[in-house]
């Protein structure tokens, strides 16, 4: 038997979401701001959100350059727009991405307990990714198109 949401229950788990998304937006611009990118706006319909684990925004800036930045319960991470077509693929870029950087780091040595930690999250959140990259039902939206 399945439990029937009340009206105040969809609205609140909506008023969630939209509150995720919000702070996994405002993660990624100050991401970027911090690698010196001036975000200008985010191309909504290229974006895609799966709260709580990730969200890909396609944000454009000032100088016209577009960028896919990752967000959510992993590293945030950007890369130029033009290494992938759609954001299904920039999940996978960042997955093979990160997949190579935790093999960099544990090819030059591991000499501490915070690269361990590191390279372990990497491989963990790159195999997540990778993981949702191959779930269709996911992008419905980018199959439809």
């Amino acid at each position: 038997m399945s439990e029937q949401l009340t009206p105040e229950q969809i609205e609140q788990a909506e008023q969630e979401r939209a509150q995720w998304v919000r702070a996994q937006f405002q993660k990624a611009n100050e991401y970027l701001a911090s690698k010196g990118i001036i975000p200008d706006n985010v191309a909504v319909t290229e974006s895609r959100y799966l709260p709580p684990y990730f969200s890909v925004w396609k944000l454009n800036t000032k100088d016209k350059q577009s960028y896919w930045v990752v967000s959510g319960d992993l590293p945030t991470d950007h890369m130029a727009y033009a290494a992938a077509v759609s954001p299904r693929e920039a999940v996978r870029a960042f997955s093979l991405r990160w997949q190579l950087k935790a093999q960099q780091i544990i090819d030059a040595g591991i000499h501490d307990k915070t690269q361990q930690d590191f390279a372990n999250l990497l491989i963990n959140r790159a195999h997540s990714l990778y993981d949702m990259f191959n779930q269709d039902n996911l992008w419905q939206e980018e199959l439809a198109s």
